[in-house]
């Protein structure tokens, strides 16, 4: 598969088929990611990989959690700015309104869009996924450099005929999951990320979102 192709047909997968992935697979994609760009080569990030029988338990256990405190532990970091501006702002709710017409649950289903919501507990159904955490005193540098590597991985997935979730989303159980997964204290949770093979048939993963054209937000100077 060519790079491009990678790109263009990676979305963010919210309905996987209940087909396992070998571990073997995990560990090519994660050997392969490993080579992701590294400012000063610090390779600042830290993944946990769930899968099996220690899945099951975890979701079990967060929805157990869920039913006392539904919102979660909070998160250590701001997933969104807190007054986010224009741009931005139409964008996500563009987003956001579009994925839930591809399962007809409307603005004022707040029960539906909860139900929804709550899906990023259960992966998806996704039958593994990874935990990413960085060191505390990393910086914005280290973080991009996080995400470049995670990018490495859903590119990687994609070569091997899989599709891939990432979820911020459980930065609301930064605790549980670190205490489940026995992360250091000075790493903190950046998000989770479902991998498995996609369900096809359910139109909630007919989600392509818009982009914005290139003239939008790329400056030419000299080209």
């Amino acid at each position: 598969m060519k790079v491009s192709d990678a790109i263009n047909t990676r979305i963010t997968t919210r309905a996987f088929l209940d087909r396992p992935v070998p571990g073997e697979v995990l560990r090519r994609i994660l050997e392969t990611a490993k080579r992701a760009p590294s400012g000063g080569n610090l390779q600042p990030w830290h993944v946990w990989v769930l899968a099996g029988e220690p899945m099951v338990r975890f979701k079990a256990l967060i929805k157990e959690k869920a039913a006392v405190t539904p919102r979660g532990e909070g998160t250590e970091y701001n997933i969104y700015p807190a007054e986010l501006k224009e741009p931005y702002k139409a964008r996500r709710f563009k987003c956001g309104e579009d994925m839930y017409a591809t399962i007809n649950v409307s603005r004022e289903d707040k029960f539906g869009r909860l139900m929804n919501f709550a899906r990023n507990f259960e992966f998806f159904g996704a039958p593994a996924a990874f935990f990413f955490a960085i060191d505390r005193q990393m910086q914005q540098g280290q973080w991009a450099d996080l995400g470049m590597f995670m990018q490495s991985i859903m590119l990687l997935a994609r070569e091997e005929g899989l599709h891939t979730c990432p979820q911020e989303a459980w930065a609301i159980w930064h605790k549980t999951v670190g205490e489940y997964l026995s992360i250091p204290a000075e790493l903190m949770l950046f998000c989770g990320m479902g991998i498995g093979f996609i369900d096809e048939a359910h139109p909630i993963n007919r989600l392509r979102t818009d982009r914005a054209p290139l003239d939008e937000f790329a400056t030419f100077v000299g080209v």
